[in-house]
């Protein structure tokens, strides 16, 4: 029988038409369908075009650990929490390092002026970098076993490293070899003998500026010792109450300084070690009574001497008294009796004062301080009196307020730059010293292929940054605050209090015209921004549009209604008028009706320069319910026109004529073409037209006793609204799902927050619904915002994935029968806006078994009514009486035609404006509007638009569906379109005019049109155009008009598509994929072969697939952390011009020389003493260290890595030892030659005087 009816099918649907066999059969390869025409495209790009590598990283790195500074290179190192190293120099000079095993970095030790880099990380491994390569490498690493790493100190111009442990102990690594040297310090022989307790872990090293033979190792409990190598014992003990942070010389050796953890600097001098000769608390005031304020603890001071003052510069971080709480971070700088406290917004790190001298025996001339913060990176200038900071060149406030949308575009106008650079010049913050950037080391030159790029950061608070991303730099354009339309929120009371936002001016998603320089912002109170690019001031009023585009009703329409009265006919759904008031309007929860989340500036808004408003729409609450948030967006300049759409339906605005063309929902779009079989009920008794409830509210759906839980996407297993249980916060491990007991009676537990994702701009926000009226109900998800994350046992599952039929879970039902929830309840706003940077997903895979996916186990634990199309055998769920009483789920017995609930939420995932066939038996091509679904159809949707200019700004424009659909499996996530020859139509768009420029009377403004016309591209294929659709399962390519499906090809099947965009690479254009299992896949075009298919990027957290976006010429970006971007290629002509467009960290410079310190001076004692390091560490003084200590680990390059060693600088003295043979063997060969060269002489001389005897006695005549 089964058979029968898939033969059935089979004659039913005619081959080639859309969702038939012939266009869905392909499982991984693509397939050709039977076409009217031969499509002969020659396809020019192979899989040897693209590789896929890291590019730049810019930003600030998240969550520094360690800083380091080399005075001669002036380059400086930041560690990181996560492994990674940022290495920064001049601008353009910027390098991410990452350590395999990620663990944090504790400390940086630049070998100065070596091109080598010494990392001591939180695994107790130490490793070397090489830093004479454009990408870094690690050359040798060491890993101890026995002891923990505390301290490292590597003196200048030393190939022994000093390594100080948690037990106390001292180690001595060669640096050239990194072994083990056997010369170890004990801390029972620092100590004395006497001493019964241990000293603690060692917090500081360093050598003595006046005998390099001398060691002074500073103990965690106060106690400091200065070591003697030469004879291996103490000079000196020193034992102090307090715990020691910091020591820090001065330059002559005879003094130094400690901080400590009671908030006090200790000075001690030499000749005196019994006490401190000086103690001060920098910010600990003496009270009435006589005692001192306790102070918070100095964590590192630095004490640095000047030529030109007689008084030290006294350096330190902390210090400030307990009694003054909510002080912010201060840094102190002491010079004389001046004391300067410098407040940060952010804690402090690390902070490392820059000297003229490398030498520790020379006076330091300080001449700033680089102070890592949390958040930041500053360096302050010494040099003046005001301590003024150096204008930073890096982009490290890309994170100033959270990013929540990102945008790339390659290839942009080149005018577009330098305009946008000059406006944002005007708004520069001053003050700033006006020295030169002090991290000027490294040489970077712009590279041979450079175009205009451009990165568009959305923001928490409302603002847009435009950055300049042109050969892999990135600089900042343009600040744009959204927020200065709307008046400032005022406060609000009872539940609007409860739903008010923290951030109601977050953006959302972004649609930019850089040609017509057009900008269109969705913000997420629901509201959309359009902006108009001018060169001039601007005195506006800013129009704003209002409108309604809710769900449908309480019971749906028949579909005979709908057809006698679809919603397109009825001039009422696409008027801005509101209906009636609903009853709910009358409750506390309906004092909103009507009301916009966000109040725009109804007086005329004086705008600077740039960008300027001039449209704002907003969605309107209704029914006390808030609007659902906007999906997706397109504009185009053309045209003229402007859409988006939700999970409830689509509008489109003329933003020329300011007025609104089109609302409704997306039930409706359809009209009589509706491809799927939606379950009916029964009117009501007072019927409504279909464009009352398309534009109705939600929220008299459902009794006061439902409650709404949202999910935010800060961290998805976390609920804002209401406590969650500590069941619930256990629940956030990825291999435990405990769900509580009650979780049907309370209906504020949620089970496990779903972790909701989206390919396109919009928030991965959706809201579960409760109903606790009886043990009978369910819990229903919208549709339109499904959960498209599913992992089980860590492998990724497609949200469009059919829940497993395998089995038949059983459900309980109440007495009185399964209830029916809507779906799509009204969003309310966020509590606080959510960035992109923050979003993680905690995933259980645990209890799971015997479930296809994450949907099909909610379904078992909820009663989840969900949708899944296939093309093969499209399957629907839905409660019929006979399986309530069974309390089971079974297929549906259509095997060809999907039959879900006529109320299942259908949201509109991707808009876009072009030229295309509206109707299979169109002649011509006209503007259309290519509207995608969450349910995987494709609706192209004709406009009318006048072509004179006059009539284009008086007439109005008629837009209605079309009825044409094209239909895939998964959300629908990209389109194009492609003329016959396989070139990519641009849409078209209208060349930029300055609205605000003064009139000509000769020579009157009008629109001037770039229009792509698919007939106007092409003359050998005629009428007719490929139009490419992507979405999260799968491609397909159809011939317009007749919407025959050319060729179609499964993406994946296991996981599903997140970020898709039709690209040009190599001078020829491709399909990029990004997945949500980690693959990054392009597929030529038409013929969507695979080209590649890498797995590049796992997906850890919603940050990553929130921010991804690909772009021309084969880059793409995505935010690896809250504060960075990372830029990849997948192109391997970029790939392979890679290394000369990064910079180079090293630079052969000389050393500076020590100065002569005199006659005198070196006479009573003055000069520095060397030491011999190598006499004392080296193996036959000091022998092998123990093999157990610590372990040696070759570089992950190998034998290349010990050439570079080798041919790098820590490979001085093998050089020099090759050097002087190499001088040698010259010499040899030069005194060989001298030898030849005499004899030679000496034979010639003979020749001559023989010849001089011979011819002496004869006339010339005899000759």
């Amino acid at each position: 029988m089964k058979k029968f009816r898939k033969v059935l099918d089979g004659l039913t649907t005619s081959p080639g038409t859309i969702g038939s066999p012939t266009c869905g059969s392909a499982a991984s390869t693509p397939t050709a369908a039977p076409t009217p025409r031969e499509i002969d495209v020659q396809e020019m790009l192979v899989s040897e075009n693209f590789q896929i590598c890291k590019t730049v990283r810019h930003g600030f790195p998240y969550q520094p650990t360690a800083l380091a500074f080399d005075p001669v290179q002036k380059i400086v190192a930041i560690g990181t929490r996560t492994g990674g190293i940022r290495i920064l120099g001049r601008p353009g000079v910027d390098c991410y390092c990452q350590h395999e095993s990620g663990a944090a970095v504790l400390q940086l030790q630049f070998l100065i002026n070596e091109g080598a880099l010494v990392t001591a990380c939180a695994d107790d491994t130490l490793h070397l970098w090489n830093l004479r390569q454009r990408r870094p490498a690690v050359l040798h690493s060491l890993k101890f076993n026995r002891e923990r790493i505390t301290f490292c100190h590597l003196p200048f111009q030393s190939k022994w490293l000093y390594v100080g442990t948690e037990r106390g102990n001292t180690h001595i690594v060669n640096i050239e070899s990194f072994i083990l040297s056997g010369y170890v310090i004990m801390w029972n022989k620092a100590i004395e003998l006497a001493t019964k307790t241990h000293p603690g872990p060692v917090v500081h090293l360093s050598d003595s500026p006046k005998d390099e033979g001398k060691l002074l190792i500073g103990f965690e409990s106060g106690t400091v010792v200065q070591w003697d190598l030469r004879v291996k014992k103490a000079d000196f003990r020193i034992y102090y109450d307090e715990a020691i942070h910091s020591v820090s010389w001065h330059h002559e050796g005879k003094q130094f300084m400690c901080s400590h953890s009671d908030g006090s600097l200790t000075m001690w001098n030499l000749r005196n070690t019994t006490k401190p000769f000086q103690i001060t608390f920098p910010h600990g005031k003496v009270g009435k009574d006589g005692r001192k304020e306790s102070c918070k603890p100095i964590l590192k001071v630095e004490y640095k001497t000047s030529r030109n003052s007689s008084e030290p510069f006294i350096i330190f971080s902390g210090g400030l008294s307990y009694d003054k709480a909510g002080r912010r971070p201060t840094l102190t700088i002491m010079h004389g009796k001046a004391i300067t406290v410098l407040e940060m917004d952010h804690p402090i790190v690390e902070f490392m004062v820059l000297c003229e001298t490398p030498y520790n025996n020379e006076i330091q001339e300080p001449y700033a301080v680089v102070v890592l913060l949390e958040k930041d990176f500053i360096v302050v200038d010494l040099t003046q009196s005001n301590f003024p900071i150096f204008e930073n060149p890096y982009p490290m406030d890309i994170h100033e307020s959270p990013v929540t949308c990102t945008a790339y575009f390659a290839d942009c106008p080149p005018d577009i730059i330098p305009i946008l650079y000059s406006i944002g010049a005007k708004n520069k913050k001053t003050g700033y010293s006006q020295k030169e950037w002090p991290v000027s080391g490294g040489t970077w030159t712009l590279g041979s292929q450079t175009y205009p790029e451009i990165i568009i950061t959305g923001h928490a608070d409302g603002s847009i940054k435009f950055w300049d991303a042109s050969a892999i730099t990135l600089q900042m354009l343009y600040k744009l605050k959204t927020s200065k339309v709307f008046e400032k929120p005022k406060p609000s009371e009872g539940r609007a209090a409860d739903l008010a936002e923290e951030d109601p001016f977050a953006v959302q998603m972004v649609s930019w015209c850089p040609h017509s320089r057009v900008f269109c912002v969705v913000g997420i109170s629901a509201h959309v921004i359009l902006y108009r690019f001018s060169k001039y001031d601007g005195n506006t009023q800013i129009v704003s549009l209002d409108l309604r585009l809710q769900g449908d009703g309480e019971d749906p329409v028949s579909p005979s209604e709908t057809e006698n009265n679809p919603c397109f006919s009825d001039p009422s759904c696409h008027s801005p008028q509101h209906p009636p008031a609903s009853p709910g309007c009358g409750t506390p929860d309906g004092a909103k009706d009507s009301n916009q989340c966000l109040k725009v500036k109804s007086r005329p808004v004086r705008m600077p320069p740039g960008y300027q408003a001039e449209l704002v729409v907003q969605l309107l609450w209704v029914d006390g319910e808030p609007p659902q948030q906007i999906t997706s967006l397109d504009v185009n300049s053309a045209y003229g026109l402007l859409a988006f759409g939700n999970c409830n339906g689509l509008a489109v605005v003329d933003y020329i004529q300011k007025s609104i063309l089109l609302c409704m929902s997306t039930l409706d779009l359809y009209g009589a073409a509706d491809p799927y079989q939606r379950l009916t009920r029964s009117p009501r008794k007072n019927r409504q037209s279909t464009s009352d409830f398309c534009m109705r509210g939600l929220s008299n759906f459902y009794s006061d006793s439902k409650k709404r839980i949202r999910t935010s996407y800060q961290s998805l297993t976390e609920l804002t609204d209401n406590q969650v249980s500590m069941d619930m916060e256990r629940s956030k491990s990825p291999t435990s799902v405990p769900y509580p007991t009650s979780i049907h009676n309370d209906p504020r537990i949620l089970p496990e927050p779903v972790a909701s994702l989206r390919a396109s701009h919009y928030s991965p926000v959706f809201y579960l619904l409760d109903n606790v009226k009886g043990p009978g109900r369910k819990l229903s998800l919208p549709t339109d915002l499904k959960t498209d994350l599913d992992h089980v046992n860590g492998h990724c599952t497609s949200p469009t994935s059919q829940p497993c039929s395998a089995g038949k879970p059983r459900l309980p039902v109440g007495p009185e029968g399964p209830r029916l929830t809507r779906r799509g309840p009204g969003r309310p706003p966020f509590r606080k806006a959510q960035s992109a940077a923050c979003m993680e997903i905690s995933l259980p895979v645990s209890h799971t078994e015997g479930y296809a996916s994450r949907r099909a186990m909610l379904q078992q634990l909820h009663g989840v009514s969900m949708y899944s199309h296939d093309e093969h055998h499209t399957t629907s769920y839905c409660w019929t009486e006979r399986e309530s009483r069974e309390n089971s789920f079974s297929r549906s017995r259509s095997s060809s035609v999907s039959s879900i609930d006529r109320d299942t939420k259908e949201a509109v995932t991707t808009l876009q404006f072009g030229e295309s066939y509206g109707r299979k038996n169109d002649a011509l091509p006209s503007p259309c509007l290519w509207v995608g679904t969450s349910l995987g159809v494709a609706l192209l949707i004709p406009i009318s638009i006048p072509t004179d200019h006059e009539e284009r700004l008086e007439e109005a424009l008629t837009v209605g569906p079309s009825g044409g659909v094209l239909m895939l499996k998964g959300s629908i996530l990209r389109f194009a379109s492609l003329d016959c020859g396989g070139s990519l139509i641009q849409s078209p768009y209208e060349v930029w005019r300055d609205p605000n420029a003064p009139e000509d009377p000769d020579r009157p403004r009008r629109r001037k049109l770039v229009n792509f016309s698919p007939s106007s591209s092409q003359e050998a294929c005629g009428d007719g155009h490929l139009a490419v659709v992507c979405s999260e399962k799968q491609a397909k390519v159809f011939l317009m008009p007749s919407q025959t499906c050319l060729f179609v090809h499964n993406i994946t099947e296991s996981s599903f598509v997140l970020r898709a965009d039709v690209v040009s690479v190599c001078n020829s254009i491709c399909l990029a994929c990004f997945c949500a299992n980690g693959h990054v896949m392009t597929l030529s075009l038409p013929s969507l072969r695979p080209l590649m298919d890498v797995n590049y990027l796992p997906l850890t957290d919603m940050r990553i697939a929130r921010t991804f976006c690909f772009t021309n010429g084969g880059q793409a970006l995505y935010l690896s952390s809250p504060t960075e971007v990372q830029r990849i290629t997948y192109s391997q002509e970029m790939c392979d011009n890679l290394q000369e467009m990064l910079g180079e960290l090293f630079t052969p410079i000389e050393t500076p020389e020590a100065q002569n310190r005199g006659f005198l001076k070196g006479f009573f004692g003055g000069n520095a003493q060397n030491v011999d390091r190598e006499e004392l560490f080296g193996e036959a003084a000091a022998g092998k260290a123990s093999r157990s200590l610590a372990q040696h680990i070759p570089g992950p390059a190998g034998m290349e890595g010990m050439k570079a060693a080798a041919g790098g600088v820590v490979g001085d003295l093998a050089r020099a030892r090759i050097a002087l043979d190499e001088r040698g063997q010259r010499l040899g060969e030069l005194e060989e030659r001298t030898a030849l060269m005499m004899t030679s002489a000496e034979t010639f001389s003979k020749h001559a005087h023989e010849l001089m005897l011979k011819c002496k006695d004869k006339k010339w005549y005899q000759l």
